[in-house]
């Protein structure tokens, strides 16, 4: 058995003894559902009203716990009738509801520990002593609508962290710790970057130095994408809604999509930007000599994500993506997929993340289109993965609704896994029963084009999170909103400061005098805190006579202080800017 594959069955079955040692210490809770995820478990609970579990609850839930663990309990498997099912959870609501979606062919099966029964299809370790007593710790409490739907019960989700030795625990315990330090919403605030507004949830506000940030980082991708062959377009933010339904968002999305009127007719604030490039290609008459033709659009799309759901810039309602869709013939979709993959490392690359891993999500069950051209989709996107020397896992049933993608996750200085760029074949939204896209073959025919999506980032908000967190706010010099602090030892050297400033910003980098009445000390300690810039400069008698700067390099770089021209100031940052240089 594989390490991952035990180490989950471990975590689902230490949420079956969490579940038992829930209910011995609060009589009348009842049960919902427990699975491994990465790195723990979780289980839903609905707890008495006369009982408000608190994170103080914790400690005697782990001592119940380890009590379980310690009786050397043997998980017993056994297979029973629907009616039986039904029988022995009459008490449990929850799981009821799930015995009854289950089909008659369906063999139920409990498993049964230290006299405690639960619904599981399991599989579970052969008894408690298998789960280590020092290898989990009870991390938080959540509330979880019932089904992810927010017209059912509210239930309350306990968190735990689980592994299969007590020094795993304590290295991601120490992680974890360390990625509390680096939250983007904390540095967020300290570093005036950005806030988010309660009474308008999941939208962003952004200041002067967040927003400088996000628009080198939008600068950086559509330079990228202009090398490489794209045209940028634009879309309308509303668009009606008999052109969502057309193109199936209208039956398979309208739950995330907001809605308003007018003139007695319906519109949708765009959650997705792919209609709208549909639109543009069938504007005017294309050849199949047009194509590929590859339209990349920076739109701010929305959607209706449950305010639960939300977590500051990383899950928003409002957003950009560096957003693309590419229209190609289906000789075309493999090359194309293959030049995209080589864009997307060259990116990553720059914003320091070389470690990839890459998913291939085939068809969902709630999907559109037929069988055979899902299938003509997937081999495409396989084959493309093939030429592009690509190796992938495989998600099944993960896909789109519309077709099959590949999607990209990368991983931070923590270790932690992001998915973020994706590519999707999509032999659908082009259809004549869709948006009816054509170009003229070279057999003088209508044929339907290929359309891939594809982004790299994902979201410009959301990578913008990842990175706040991976550099704990220190950006490298080509993406700090401050590349340079300019601080006079005295305001004698006022003018002076103001003279490097502009010579500084003249060039392009981005640089701010501090002529406060502030004493130095105080000055750098506040922009080494708040703005983490990577070059302080220094300013004197000596530096004002000579013409040059001393340069304070940022703390964590390890580099010495040293004194400079300005000009060779100015030539050492461009070197670092224009090279992506991923650090000072």
């Amino acid at each position: 058995m594989e390490k991952n594959e035990n180490l989950q069955i471990i975590r689902h079955s230490c949420a079956h003894v969490m579940a038992e040692a829930v209910q011995k210490l609060f009589p009348g809770t009842k049960i919902a559902i427990g699975p491994a995820i990465d790195n723990g478990f979780y289980y839903d609970f609905d707890f008495p009203k006369e009982h408000k579990i608190t994170e103080e609850d914790f400690p005697a839930i782990e001592k119940e716990m380890r009590r379980i663990i310690s009786s050397n309990a043997v998980f017993t498997r056994k297979e029973i009738s629907k009616q039986e099912a039904l029988s022995l959870f009459k008490d449990e609501p929850y799981k009821l509801e799930l015995i009854n979606e289950l089909p008659e062919s369906e063999v139920i099966s409990t498993y049964e520990q230290d006299g405690y029964l639960d619904l599981c299809r399991g599989p579970h370790v052969n008894s408690t002593k298998e789960i280590n007593a020092q290898a989990f710790k009870i991390a938080k409490l959540a509330g979880a609508y019932w089904k992810g739907d927010s017209e059912r019960p509210m239930l309350t989700r306990i968190y735990a962290w689980c592994f299969e030795k007590p020094q795993e625990l304590k290295d991601y315990l120490t992680m974890l710790a360390e990625a509390e330090k680096r939250d983007h919403r904390k540095l967020g605030q300290e570093m005036d970057l950005f806030h988010l507004d309660p009474e308008d949830p999941g939208q962003i506000f952004w200041h002067p130095n967040g927003w400088t940030i996000y628009t080198v980082m939008q600068d950086y991708m559509r330079k990228m994408v202009r090398r490489d062959g794209y045209q940028e377009v634009n879309t309308p933010a509303i668009m009606p809604r008999t052109l969502w339904e057309r193109s199936g968002h209208w039956g398979h999305y309208q739950k995330n999509m907001f809605i308003t009127e007018s003139e007695k007719r319906l519109f949708a604030i765009k959650p997705m930007n792919c209609p709208g490039a549909i639109e543009i290609f069938k504007s005017r008459i294309r050849s199949y000599k047009d194509l590929p033709l590859r339209l990349a659009e920076f739109g701010h799309d929305v959607r209706n994500e449950p305010s639960g759901t939300l977590h500051g810039i990383m899950r928003v309602r409002g957003f950009v993506q560096d957003d693309a869709h590419i229209l190609c013939t289906e000789d075309q979709v493999a090359s194309e997929v293959a030049k995209f993959c080589k864009l997307l490392k060259n990116v990553y690359h720059d914003f320091g993340f070389d470690n990839l891993v890459v998913k291939f999500s085939t068809m969902p069950e709630d999907h559109v289109g037929d069988l055979k051209t899902w299938e003509k989709a997937e081999k495409a996107l396989s084959d493309a993965c093939h030429e592009a020397g690509l190796e992938y896992e495989i998600q099944p049933g993960e896909g789109a609704f519309y077709g099959p993608k590949l999607e990209f996750k990368l991983y931070d200085c923590l270790g932690r896994e992001w998915q973020c760029g994706t590519i999707q074949a999509d032999f659908q939204l082009p259809s004549a029963e869709r948006l009816d896209a054509t170009y003229i073959g070279a057999d003088n025919q209508k044929h339907h084009p290929v359309m891939l999506h594809r982004a790299i980032l994902g979201s410009f908000e959301r990578f913008l999170g990842i990175l706040i967190e991976n550099f704990a706010g220190a950006f490298p010099t080509w993406l700090a909103f401050e590349q340079a602090a300019v601080i006079p030892v005295t305001n004698q050297f006022d003018d002076y400061a103001k003279e490097v400033t502009e010579a500084l910003t003249a060039s392009d980098i981005r640089a701010n005098a501090y002529l406060s009445d502030e004493n130095m000390r105080q000055k750098i300690k506040a922009v080494t805190k708040e703005h983490k810039t990577p070059y302080i400069l220094i300013l004197g008698e000596n530096e004002q006579k000579e013409k040059t700067v001393t340069v304070r390099f940022r703390q964590s770089s390890g580099l010495e202080q040293k004194t400079m021209k300005i000009q060779e100031f100015i030539d050492y940052v461009q070197e670092k800017v224009n090279s992506h240089f991923i650090g000072i």
